[in-house]
């Protein structure tokens, strides 16, 4: 039998529903399994934890080859609104929580949630403008020392 995975720490790094929800997802899972876990929110991956943003991700329609819609289709006016507003019944249905609700509950079970540091800085940023459950904005040092011992899930 393979050795359990005892901590898992998972970056966060887009700003979108389809960029935030794989790392909730992991998080949320390893933690009902008992793991370790850390979530570490970088660049617009802070928009998950973002007191002003956090309840307006929207599904990225332009580009988006997981939508196999014509590029110049997803940019048309509202459809990253009408695409989120599908996804978000669907997930609704499958009793998965909205990202504010999913980010609570995830920290509630006790993960820790971090902002990086370099991405604050880089836009402005400063601690009073995340959710209370955040515990600390955190270099990419003080990250590995987190994660020391563990295994990284970047998503």
């Amino acid at each position: 039998m393979a050795d359990q995975i005892a901590k898992v720490s998972v970056i966060i790094s887009k700003g979108s529903l389809e960029g935030i929800y794989p790392g909730l997802i992991m998080a949320n899972g390893a933690r009902m399994e008992g793991i370790e876990v850390n979530v570490f929110f970088t660049f617009f991956g802070m928009d998950a934890i973002h007191m002003q943003r956090h309840d307006r991700v929207k599904v990225a329609a332009v580009g988006n080859p997981g939508l196999h819609l014509a590029t110049w289709l997803g940019g048309f006016p509202g459809m990253s609104a009408l695409v989120t507003h599908q996804l978000a019944k669907k997930m609704e249905e499958l009793d998965i929580p909205p990202i504010p609700e999913f980010v609570e509950m995830i920290a509630d079970s006790g993960a820790g949630l971090y902002a990086c540091k370099a991405s604050v800085d880089l836009f402005g940023m400063k601690k009073e403008d995340f959710i209370e459950q955040m515990k600390d904005i955190i270099t990419v040092g003080e990250f590995y020392g987190l994660a020391a011992g563990g295994q990284i899930i970047f998503t």
